[in-house]
């Protein structure tokens, strides 16, 4: 798979929606940084929100081992976090399942 994080990693919050996850979904701008720096997390694209530009969903957990799914798109070489939330109970259950089969990103 083609490298999909920039390096090193910086991320770029546009003032439109710089508190959107914590009113929405209760996830700290903090907390959706953390899913990047922790281990295991996994990459997938985001082909059905792809159209403008392309976006990409991340799997992983925050220090505090809170499992999120974090939408994102890479601009100027820099993370741009769309949004972030718990995941769903079958991404959670898809999570653990390519923890014990596939190779982390």
């Amino acid at each position: 798979m083609a490298r999909i994080l920039p390096e090193p990693i910086a991320f770029e919050w546009n003032q439109g929606n710089i508190d959107k996850n914590l009113r929405e979904h209760n996830v700290t701008n903090q907390e959706a940084e953390e899913v990047f720096k922790n281990e295991p997390k996994f990459i997938l694209e985001d082909k059905g929100h792809s159209l403008l530009e392309k976006r990409h969903m991340v799997w992983g957990i925050t220090n505090k081992g809170r499992r999120l799914s974090v939408f994102i798109t890479i601009r100027r070489s820099k993370v741009r976090i769309i949004s972030a939330r718990d995941m769903h109970k079958k991404e959670r259950r898809k999570y653990e399942e390519k923890i014990k089969t596939d190779t982390k990103i």
